[in-house]
């Protein structure tokens, strides 16, 4: 989960310098002003090139870049958490926090069997008010300081968002065949000897598989 606290100093202490780098250039540009002669603001007119000093340009762009690096972190590098669910009673079953966003933010299900993704909201903030999963047709309001409960099956595998009512917030629902991970240890010995040793005969192959499972 993103440290919000630590996100927002930094924005602060962003905004600071940038703040007291303006008001240097504010204060050099009006105390320069003043000491122009009358007939040398004629002769300028509107228009007069200001050199700021360097350690202003400086500042000014490391709070740029900084704001950028910041921005670019927030929508792209920040890796979601991916969690698989436990089954309990024929249901697959995982507890989503909302709080700033989702944890974890990608949920790992089998095709065909029910999920049960419970909800659990801490942020007052009103975007995490709701829940959809548009794949299902779903829009649940998510009360504050409760878990709330969406109850789905999904049938085909592949990926399934959900997000927050101002599609503000993300997370994914990955849905896998049943077949991908019904592989017992039989099975990945059984395929290694084969790739190994490809004259094997099936009797040897059948027995090992057998033996292992």
């Amino acid at each position: 989960m993103v440290n919000k606290t630590a996100i927002i100093s930094s924005i602060a202490s962003l905004g600071l310098v940038l703040g007291i780098a303006s008001s240097k250039v504010v204060a050099q540009i009006s105390h320069e002003m003043n000491q122009m002669q009358p007939s040398e603001t004629e002769q300028t007119g509107q228009f007069r090139r200001i050199e700021q000093p360097l350690v202003n340009k400086v500042a000014v762009t490391l709070g740029g870049l900084g704001l950028i690096g910041l921005e670019l972190w927030w929508f792209g590098a920040a890796k979601p958490k991916s969690r698989k669910a436990t089954t309990q009673a024929g249901i697959q079953e995982v507890t989503i926090i909302v709080d700033g966003g989702y944890e974890p933010s990608q949920i790992v299900v089998q095709a065909g069997q029910p999920v049960r993704l419970n909800f659990y909201r801490k942020d007052a903030s009103t975007c995490l008010e709701e829940v959809r999963l548009s794949d299902f047709h779903i829009a649940q309001e998510l009360p504050l300081n409760q878990v709330t409960p969406i109850e789905f099956t999904p049938d085909k595998p592949g990926k399934y968002e959900f997000t927050c009512g101002m599609n503000m917030f993300r997370g994914v629902v990955e849905v896998q065949s049943a077949d991908s991970t019904a592989i017992t240890s039989g099975d990945r010995l059984w395929r290694a000897l084969r790739a190994i040793a490809p004259s094997a005969t099936v009797a040897q192959s059948a027995h090992l598989k057998f033996q292992y499972k």
